[in-house]
């Protein structure tokens, strides 16, 4: 099956980002919440262009444990700073294998094909952040509706 996905090498450039960070049993939610919460009285939302979004487990579950984090990064302007909501950071960027899915069944299966994917392609596991970019941006309302593109880091 991982013959099929369609892959695509990606070098994401730096970054500034707000982040927020939910926990618990079901933290994307949670931290969908903080960061709509955030973002939309400061008109990040409605911003051009408009804002990229990433998401990523931090920290991921470990078995037996219900609760893990979800920690979710939108792209802003040099003059945003950290507040008690959000933390501002600059995000160095990186080379990525990128593939889309969508629904929220099939997040976890697309990462173990694009997993398997590397092993047969040229390149080599790397070590800065996996991430998810959120296509859709509403991802509450509709589960299957859930649009994104998985980004793993790789290297030459």
């Amino acid at each position: 099956m991982s013959n099929d996905l369609n892959v695509r090498i990606v070098e994401l450039p730096p970054m500034r980002v707000a982040s927020v960070l939910g926990f618990g049993a079901q933290p994307e939610s949670l931290a969908w919440d903080k960061l709509m919460a955030w973002a939309e009285p400061r008109g990040l939302l409605k911003s051009q262009p408009a804002p990229r979004i990433f998401g990523f487990n931090n920290p991921s579950p470990t078995p037996g444990n219900p609760n893990y984090g979800y920690e979710f990064w939108i792209t802003v302007s040099p003059d945003v700073t950290s507040d008690d909501s959000a933390t501002v950071r600059d995000f160095p960027g990186g080379l990525y294998a990128v593939t889309r899915c969508q629904g929220v069944d099939t997040i976890s299966s697309t990462w173990q094909q694009l997993v398997a994917w590397l092993e047969t392609s040229p390149y080599k596991s790397a070590r800065h952040q996996w991430l998810e970019e959120h296509i859709t941006s509403t991802p509450d309302l509709n589960p299957e509706a859930l649009v994104l593109d998985l980004y793993m880091p790789v290297k030459e």
